[in-house]
């Protein structure tokens, strides 16, 4: 039974289609018989209207069935039949630089292809298709080809055209990009709305929420710190961690053996270590990390140091409150941090 003050707080969510609140509740409506997820895009019912459940199971045994257009059945971001074709024409030819007529081949709208890709990975697809080709690129000159030859095997006529694409994408010019290292970035689908996973070939350096404010500046800052590029792929570290958030979810895991790579401060790092040893269904408050630490007095240093944790739920910054028992704040918002200590105490 949902509380009637949640009831408010759920049909606010519905009327602004709230991304957080995926997964946390389906709202059936009476005058059409139906049920939707919270970012359902359709006219909105009114209130007396609504009846809210915590599970589609809920909903159906109610007696509403699925809705349409926002398929509350389906993953909440599942992967359309465009966008699945195109990565899959991707892959077949990484190197191919696509042209208007390529999209007619394949029966599909260039500006739905843009719009979708945009929706789904930050970038429209010529972009999402030029990193690809950019990664073969850098992929070539680390085994010990030429920039011409990358250059050339990519599909740019001229060099200048390359350096810049090159540069805008990795962030370091094609000639100095063996200073550095590359770090692969990924989507993760979760039951809490999509993640994104950033993580070498042995380590794992970013696991955030899509929709967390200011995660753009996360990814540059972890960009520029680690003199490194970024760019669309997978690595052993993500698939452990897409397998490992799985059966969290599912309520089978309750601690995760994915490598990490923590990028802070010494301070940080003492502070995100005491939050790992946090069991799994418990809290802790600020000044009770600040006492674990031998610092007592440095509760906003913890608080500060709590809220630059770059690895959502792995690092469980989402179990430190406040020391009045209040929730606190969270960057992948207040409603998914009550989710996850509920899950968490619900766990055997």
């Amino acid at each position: 039974m949902i509380a009637d003050d949640l009831k408010e707080q759920y049909y606010q969510a519905l009327l602004t289609k709230d991304s957080k609140y995926e997964g946390l509740f389906y709202v059936g409506v009476k005058t059409t018989g139906v049920f939707c997820r919270p970012t359902c895009p359709a006219r909105k019912p009114k209130f007396e209207n609504c009846e809210f459940y915590e599970t589609a199971q809920q909903a159906l045994l109610a007696s509403f069935r699925p809705c349409q257009r926002c398929r509350p059945l389906s993953h909440p971001n599942h992967v359309s039949d465009v966008v699945r074709l195109l990565v899959e024409a991707v892959e077949n030819n990484p190197e191919k630089r696509w042209k208007e007529q390529d999209f007619k081949d394949l029966s599909i709208d260039e500006s739905t292809a843009r719009r979708q890709f945009k929706k789904r990975f930050g970038m429209t697809f010529v972009e999402y298709a030029r990193a690809r080709r950019m990664g073969l690129a850098l992929k070539h000159i680390r085994s010990g080809h030429t920039v011409i030859d990358s250059q050339l095997s990519t599909g740019y006529e001229s060099s200048s055209g390359f350096r810049d694409a090159f540069s805008r994408i990795m962030g370091a010019a094609p000639t100095h990009i063996n200073e550095g290292q590359v770090l692969k970035a990924s989507w993760i689908d979760t039951r809490l709305g999509p993640m994104m996973a950033v993580a070498d070939q042995k380590q794992l350096y970013l696991l955030e929420f899509i929709d967390r404010r200011g995660l753009e500046r996360e990814v540059e800052r972890l960009r520029i710190r680690t003199k490194s590029a970024i760019v669309p792929g997978m690595t052993p570290p993500i698939q452990s961690i897409e397998q490992e958030l799985e059966q969290y979810f599912d309520g089978t895991l309750t601690t995760f053996d994915t490598p990490l790579f923590y990028l802070g401060t010494p301070f940080q790092k003492k502070v995100w270590e005491q939050l790992s040893l946090i069991p799994a269904g418990e809290t802790r408050s600020y000044q009770e990390i600040a006492i674990a630490l031998g610092k007592p007095t440095a509760c906003r240093a913890v608080a500060q140091a709590n809220g630059a944790n770059q690895l959502a739920i792995v690092i469980p910054c989402h179990r430190v409150i406040n020391t009045s028992g209040e929730l606190g704040g969270y960057g992948g918002g207040i409603t998914r941090k009550n989710w996850l200590l509920q899950h968490e105490k619900q766990r055997p």
